[in-house]
């Protein structure tokens, strides 16, 4: 297939200034940047759909973290998917669909092996960038590997109509959870959570304490807890969990724009009592994984035990908007912004 006709330049979103808690519009700008034709090796894709994660926000501080920060000045970036449309690389034609990690902008220009061929045909393609994506294989790899999740086992999981969250409740039920238990922020995603994802009980945690909230919708305790949130929700989990529990520790969204440290949890002496475990997940960590992580729940999809919801915001000019209704917990399911609309 022919090189695509290509723009001289293109709209990409830069890291102006470090936030101090809460992002501002003035934190960032869209930029006009020149389109780069592709060198010996590399590709030119044209995004299609970007993804906005609550990883993000940490990188926008400049602070040692386990993913460099942004640079100031600089694009920032993050999980897309788009099509070819120049190509310097063997292995890969104008046209192909491709998942990449240079999002926040419209085209990008990188080394072909950082590249991903995506199937349209199997998935939509913003599929990608969730479900069959990073925040799929979290969930799927938070529960599998780290909480090691049996038969059985009673799950709470936290920010649970989330792109991960969301995805976390499902696959403990299909890998025989006897409870499953979340909680989310409006009426209408607790709903959501028991009506559509099959979830047995379900709270708004804005409805009064969490602890109090969640030895009501789990009298027997919980055996994994699987947190996106940190705080309060981390101290009721600690409490609720019995001896030789499981946390997960996914994400503390409710102290990403803190500039305080946070008052919770102040319980976790328990954790010696009850011989808990407590383990962080990088999703990078599981990359073995994948193979059975992508067939599982490839299957779940197109059998319908497993329900996927996507938000989509329409235009990078709304990126910035689409990154802070995240984390203000706008979304129900995976947060995309759509460039094809």
């Amino acid at each position: 297939m022919a090189e695509q006709s290509v723009p001289a330049t293109a709209r990409e979103w830069h890291l102006k200034a470090r936030p101090n808690g809460w992002p501002v519009p003035s934190d960032v700008a869209l930029v006009e940047a020149p389109v780069r034709a592709p060198e010996p090796g590399e590709v030119l894709v044209r995004n299609a759909y970007l993804s906005v994660d609550p990883y993000m926000r940490g990188r926008m501080n400049d602070a040692k973290s386990y993913v460099p920060p942004f640079k100031l000045d600089r694009p920032m970036d993050g999980g897309a998917v788009g099509y070819v449309v120049a190509s310097a690389a063997e292995g890969f034609e104008v046209g192909d669909a491709v998942l990449h990690g240079l999002g926040w902008r419209e085209y990008a220009t990188f080394p072909a092996k950082h590249a991903v061929k995506v199937d349209g045909s199997q998935a939509p393609l913003s599929y990608f960038l969730g479900v069959l994506g990073m925040p799929g294989m979290t969930a799927y790899a938070g529960l599998v590997a780290v909480a090691d999740i049996k038969e059985g086992d009673k799950v709470f999981v936290s920010g649970a109509a989330g792109a991960v969250g969301s995805l976390v409740g499902q696959i403990a039920r299909l890998k025989g959870a006897s409870r499953v238990v979340g909680s989310a922020g409006s009426a209408a995603k607790v709903a959501k959570l028991v009506d559509e994802y099959g979830f047995d009980a379900a709270f708004n945690y804005k409805d009064g304490p969490v602890r109090e909230q969640l030895a009501a919708a789990a009298p027997e305790g919980i055996d994994v807890y699987f947190d996106n949130v940190g705080g309060e929700h981390l101290e009721a989990a600690i409490d609720a969990l019995g001896v030789h529990g499981r946390a997960v520790i996914c994400g503390a969204i409710a102290q990403y724009n803190d500039t305080e440290a946070p008052a919770a949890p102040r319980n976790l002496v328990q954790v010696i009592g009850k011989r808990l475990r407590l383990e962080g997940l990088l999703v990078g960590d599981h990359a073995a994984l994948q193979p059975r992580f992508t067939a599982e729940v490839a299957g779940w999809l197109k059998d319908g035990s497993l329900h996927y919801d996507e938000t989509v915001v329409d235009g990078i000019e709304k990126m910035m908007d689409a990154f802070l209704g995240l984390m203000q917990g706008e979304n129900t399911g995976k947060m995309v912004v759509r460039l094809d609309a």
